[in-house]
């Protein structure tokens, strides 16, 4: 997840302490989800040691071999039909168990260039080259690893309780959401041949929030990403002979404060927009104006009308600014990397979050919009079929309480891409296992044999 501010915003608890950790406390009595649920605790163990296994040795984007091979390994170990290498690293397993709805559910796999600093004892120390030729920490600091584990664990356990649901389940492990290209890689491996199109697409993230909690969200969810690099042209001089040079140094300073203003005066108070200029570089020495300076920003957005209309106006800005410098020709604009908005669809959330609210009890809550950014709505668009994408909580609720009594919430709970950040295992793995078992039963079918009592799913 490529994100810049706390992902959990809002999905905190005023009042949660340690809920009963036993499955099944605030679950209704009898359902498709509960029957398959009550084989939980079959997969609980090796579910731990898988994710354990997984956080200890973590990959990069586009490099997760190891993690594919234990991913493929796994679904055969439970019977499950098996598609490796699909876009590099990929991997599908299906369970068809007849006629009825397909329901995609998807895990990222990949990891980040971060030195671990959490102290576990399965904490990584492992390296890695990067893309550029660097040799990097990598750290699982947003979650994923977690979020393997959970998928293992649902295909399992609905792979061997096909007697209460009808369809076909896909099981999606994708790698390098971190770089926002590893949804397309699949789609551009001929995913659509690989898998049957399916009805509904669902996926979680694990969030810097009490463990134990789910979120929901109808409409966008997280952000659209732009991030751009933007080339300034100048003129190079000594630095005692100003006036023959165009200093792109002053130019690059004139266009971040004037970018400020895209937010401040140009977009409605109640849109949300985010504009953050991360990197500047120019010149080599301190008495020589050099002749480029290269500017790099991103954009946070969540509506394709604000983000053109965001775009369109720092061209504007920059060319306009270029202009009054005097530059020797105009600037150069690169879009280096893009996530898509997430914007869940309202029918398909609402059947989610009412299957949540029934299993889950009050520990079902609203997710607000995050400005964090995805590539898993890449895939139902791609295929034309709606989507939900939930949040789950990952941190103690008696360390997260602590931290809201002394307000200290921002400064004692690590975020994810924090080298600090690692879910507690339990129960964030059974409660990530139980949403995606009942969110994927809220669309399955179910068989005319199965009595499901009134208004449950």
């Amino acid at each position: 997840m490529s994100t810049d501010t706390n992902a959990a915003s809002g999905l905190t608890s005023d009042d949660l302490s340690k809920y009963n950790r036993e499955m099944g406390t605030s679950s209704p009595t009898s359902s498709p989800a509960t029957s398959v649920l009550s084989g939980l605790q079959t997969v609980r163990g090796w579910a731990t040691e898988f994710y354990r296994d997984l956080h200890a040795h973590p990959e990069l984007s586009h490099q997760e071999h190891a993690t594919a091979s234990k991913v493929a390994e796994r679904l055969r170990a439970s019977g499950i039909e098996v598609h490796s290498e699909v876009g590099g690293t990929g991997v599908v397993g299906i369970v068809r168990n007849g006629e009825g709805p397909k329901v995609l559910l998807r895990a990222d796999m990949d990891a980040l260039p971060i030195a671990e600093a959490t102290g576990l004892d399965y904490a990584s120390h492992a390296t890695a080259t990067d893309g550029d030729g660097n040799e990097v920490s990598v750290m699982h600091a947003c979650g994923h690893d977690m979020h393997v584990a959970c998928l293992l664990g649902v295909a399992h356990l609905l792979a061997t309780a096909r007697d209460v649901w009808v369809g076909t389940l896909i099981a999606l492990f994708q790698p390098a959401e971190e770089t926002g290209d590893g949804a397309r890689s699949m789609l551009d491996a001929n995913l659509a041949k690989v898998i049957p199109t399916p009805d509904v697409a669902l996926a979680q993230h694990v969030l810097p929030a009490p463990s134990g909690l789910v979120g929901t969200n109808a409409g966008p969810t997280l952000s659209a990403s732009d991030s751009m690099r933007i080339t300034l042209h100048g003129r190079g001089a000594h630095g005692s002979m100003p006036q023959a040079s165009v200093d792109p140094v002053v130019l690059a300073a004139l266009v971040v404060v004037r970018l400020q203003t895209v937010v401040a005066r140009e977009t409605s108070p109640g849109e949300r927009v985010v504009v953050t200029v991360g990197s500047i570089q120019a010149g080599t020495k301190s008495n020589v104006i050099p002749d480029h300076a290269v500017i790099e920003l991103n954009i946070r957005t969540y509506s394709e009308q604000t983000r053109t209309s965001v775009l369109d106006a720092i061209r504007r800005i920059v060319d306009a600014e270029c202009q009054a410098s005097g530059c020797p020709k105009p600037a150069d604009f690169e879009l280096i990397d893009r996530f898509p908005l997430t914007d869940n669809d309202p029918d398909t959330t609402a059947k989610v979050a009412a299957a949540f609210a029934s299993y889950f009890g009050e520990r079902s809550r609203p997710l607000p919009m995050q400005t964090a950014s995805e590539d898993f709505s890449d895939i139902p668009n791609a295929f034309g079929v709606p989507y939900c994408y939930w949040g789950i909580g990952g941190i103690d609720p008696d360390t997260d309480r602590k931290a809201e009594l002394q307000g200290r919430v921002a400064q004692d709970i690590p975020v994810n891409h924090s080298a600090y950040f690692a879910p507690v295992i339990q129960p964030t793995l059974d409660t990530g296992i139980e949403a995606m078992v009942v969110a994927a039963l809220a669309s399955l079918g179910k068989p005319d044999s199965i009595d499901v009592p009134q208004g449950q799913t």
